[in-house]
């Protein structure tokens, strides 16, 4: 079952920076943006940068962006991350 991601796609714009927090490991792969927050769960381990990519492949899709027009400004390590939409 494919979970349903929300529409972001008013948010990439070139240039916007876009924060999210992180939860590694979860059940289920999916984004919940409430209050202005975005949160991105992803089920992959955080190991090796896998997890990075999976939250970058997943927030890319919501915003309606290839992959390769985000870039992971802050956070390689963090929960919390900060990601440019090149344009």
């Amino acid at each position: 079952m494919k979970a349903k991601l929300p529409d972001l796609s008013h948010l990439a714009r070139p240039g916007a920076i876009i924060e999210v927090r992180v939860t590694p490991k979860a059940s289920a792969n999916r984004i919940v943006h409430e209050d202005g927050q975005i949160r991105v769960f992803v089920t992959t381990v955080p190991e090796g940068g896998r997890a990075n990519a999976a939250v970058g492949k997943l927030l890319a899709k919501a915003l309606g962006l290839a992959p390769s027009r985000l870039e992971l400004l802050r956070g390689e390590t963090s929960r919390d991350k900060q990601f440019r939409v090149d344009p």
